[in-house]
């Protein structure tokens, strides 16, 4: 199975390496893929550019051999859609078994994602959500409600297993606990913007790429908007 997590890692932080970690050892994947967005279709570009999200993203891996970079939004022009990164992984990997992961935030806003439910037919959707925290069909969702389409979706296609994830290559959704960690991409270049340190916030070694580079010392740059998924 491999996993794909999706953003604009603007920086990469550890709340998308716990993710990343927790998810990649507990669906016990064969590789977990992090997508930096190229182009992304409904929010500002990322302050940094793509070869210092590239720089900050490959820092931050460097001893994780389970976790790897996917570089193909960057290099694929047009808008970055969920859906064409998908056809073109499952060209690639033929009958894998492919889980694309999102966090709450993105799943309950799911349904308006281009050509959605075609993404449903090309790999498993794996919900990061908080422990013990339920999501009973229809019912509110960290404060929102799931449409009557996507509830209906959730209905049919959710599994309580991860076993189920290796059965077929795509199509069933999964709810997943994990750590969730205060932080937030915005909050850490407006720091660095401020002239404070972002340690115990991201990797050392993306604190040294981040000063080798001269990333987000603009003090506009903590405006843009945060991603931690995109669609």
């Amino acid at each position: 199975m491999i996993g794909i997590l999706g953003g604009s890692f603007d920086p990469i932080h550890f709340g998308h390496l716990r993710l990343a970690l927790e998810i990649y050892e507990g669906l016990q994947l064969q590789q977990l893929r992090l997508i930096p967005s190229g182009n992304p279709p409904h929010r500002a570009a990322p302050v940094a550019t793509a070869t210092q999200r590239l720089d900050m993203l490959r820092a931050a891996l460097r001893n994780e051999p389970g976790l790897c970079v996917d570089e193909r939004e960057i290099h694929r022009s047009g808008p970055s859609y969920t859906i064409d990164t998908l056809i073109s992984l499952r060209a690639e990997l033929d009958d894998a078994s492919l889980c694309l992961i999102l966090g709450m935030d993105a799943f309950v806003r799911f349904d308006k994602w281009r050509r959605w439910r075609e993404i449903i037919q090309l790999a498993h959707i794996v919900v990061a959500q908080r422990p013990g925290f339920d999501v009973p069909t229809g019912a509110p969702v960290e404060n929102a409600t799931l449409a009557k389409e996507l509830a209906e979706v959730v209905a049919e296609r959710r599994i309580v297993g991860a076993q189920q994830l290796a059965d077929k290559p795509a199509g069933n959704i999964l709810f997943w606990p994990v750590t969730q960690l205060s932080i937030s991409s915005s909050q850490i270049r407006s720091m660095i913007a401020a002239g404070q340190s972002p340690r115990y916030l991201v990797p050392d070694a993306v604190i040294n790429t981040i000063k080798s580079h001269g990333i987000y010392l603009n003090p506009e740059a903590h405006t843009k908007e945060e991603t931690h998924a995109k669609n």
